[in-house]
């Protein structure tokens, strides 16, 4: 099971139709983008140009009751945001959205992902006396379009003028007093479509949540694309658009819902063929084959499928650990303990093969191949559906440190000797890039590599990471 964690998802809605109740949309579109980001959400409201928003700590029903929502009135615009931190101490202003008033009225802004220059730009925009509410990403580029927005003639001039400025990865959806926009990133690492609930005009991270609502996926927003969504429909803007591509291969191994499709690929097959190449790179003889849940279960079944080996429910996932649990000391060592459990009759004097999605510590494989020994498994092989994670990820995750990677220290006999495992196998970096072969983006798989789409030299970022929301 990785440690791997995406920031956040997030969602925007234009609404024509003043009986649908948006604030309701936005909260069942969250719940479909939950995977993303457990630590807190939010949800702001446009009616008639005001914004009225609410955020808080925790999942779903815990961050956003129904006594607050029903303080939010119904509107013609929404954002919805689910945030994920690496950090235990949560500032309340770094979750989003993010609103703010500035001359020409209010603004609220979502992302998922990071900034590679947030010093320099910080450096930048403190000398020009800004006053910073939090540390995040979402507030340099909320004071960039701001700044903008005085001498530009619209909010879409404005807007492009300030991702000009900003260099990484992101999705950002925002709204105006107005206009619904959404903007991805020129490299496309962060993903974002466009698609439909019930006639309206959606911006979200996954198609899943169209999916799961009823609704219509339209299309990915291209790499570099700013989407416009107001009274008068859909507008597209593709001046930046064209450069290379690099969509973050994390999406596929972990972060999006197997349900969802991404940039003409399926998440689902492309864990399932991952194991299915696994299966052949790596074969043994075993009596069952199991995936960790839940990102292990799709390569896990393509292993089955190929190795002839039966599949079998090996781990159970429990999946209400609330906020309150998550703030208790050393919540890191009690989640592992108590996140998982072997099911003792299906793994009880049986050779089992356990497919994990990737291994960044190594400390949560290893308790993996404990709970199999515990209940009764005769053999352990560990085979992960990704390569071994060598490098920090500068453009969203919290892996900056290599030192906490195993992999970067660690021969693969090394690491199977600290697991415990009888036999370890990793996909390859050819395979990986086979598991996407349809899709219509480049990758980016520096994690495997160490081969950065852009320039991380003076990319020291360290210190933020260490604190990032």
């Amino acid at each position: 099971m990785s440690e791997l964690r995406d920031e956040c998802g997030v969602f925007g809605i234009f609404s024509k139709d003043e009986v649908l109740n948006i604030v309701e949309e936005t909260y069942l579109a969250l719940y479909a983008l939950q995977h993303r980001g457990e630590v807190g959400a939010g949800i702001a409201v446009n009616n008639n140009g005001k914004i009225v928003h609410y955020k808080d700590f925790g999942v779903i029903p815990e961050a956003l009751p129904e006594k607050e929502l029903a303080r939010l009135k119904n509107g013609q615009i929404a954002l919805g945001h689910v945030k994920y931190s690496s950090n235990e101490q949560v500032d309340h202003a770094n979750l989003a959205p993010l609103v703010m008033s500035y001359i020409k009225g209010q603004l609220a802004l979502c992302m998922n992902g990071a900034l590679t220059n947030y010093h320099e730009l910080q450096a930048s925009l403190n000398k020009e006396a800004a006053i910073f509410q939090s540390n995040g990403d979402t507030e340099i580029i909320a004071y960039l379009i701001a700044r903008a927005r005085i001498h530009a003639g619209t909010i879409e001039e404005a807007v492009q003028t300030a991702v000009r400025e900003i260099k990484g990865a992101y999705a950002v959806v925002l709204m105006s007093p107005s206009k619904l926009i959404g903007v991805r990133d020129p490299l496309g690492v962060r993903p974002l479509c466009i698609g439909k609930i019930k006639g309206n005009y959606v911006l979200t991270s996954e198609s899943c949540v169209f999916d799961s609502m009823g609704g219509e996926f339209i299309r990915d927003v291209q790499p570099g694309e700013m989407i416009v969504i107001d009274s008068d429909g859909l507008h597209s803007h593709t001046e930046m658009c064209g450069g290379k591509s690099a969509c973050c291969i994390f999406e596929y191994v972990f972060f999006s819902r197997p349900d969802s499709v991404l940039d003409g690929v399926s998440v689902d097959l492309a864990r399932q063929r991952a194991g299915k190449i696994l299966a052949r790179e790596y074969p043994v003889e075993a009596d069952i084959v199991c995936g960790v849940p839940d990102c292990g279960r799709s390569a896990a079944i393509g292993y089955a499928m190929e190795s002839g080996i039966p599949y079998a429910t090996g781990l159970i996932k429990n999946k209400y650990l609330g906020r309150a649990f998550r703030n208790r000391k050393n919540h890191s060592e009690y989640l592992m303990r108590i996140k998982l459990n072997a099911l003792k009759h299906n793994v009880e004097g049986k050779r089992v093969v356990v497919i994990d999605d990737s291994i960044l510590k190594g400390k949560t494989s290893r308790h993996i191949v404990e709970l199999l020994r515990r209940a009764g498994a005769t053999q352990v092989h560990m085979r992960i559906a990704s390569p071994p994670f060598k490098n920090p990820c500068y453009l969203n995750s919290d892996t900056t440190a290599k030192e906490n990677l195993m992999a970067a220290s660690m021969t693969i006999e090394e690491m199977r000797q600290y697991m415990g495992a009888d036999s370890l196998g990793f996909l390859s970096v050819d395979a990986l890039r086979e598991i996407v072969k349809e899709s219509r983006l480049s990758i980016c798989d520096a994690c495997f590599t160490g081969n950065y789409p852009i320039d991380v030299s003076d990319t020291s970022r360290d210190d933020k990471y260490s604190q990032k929301f």
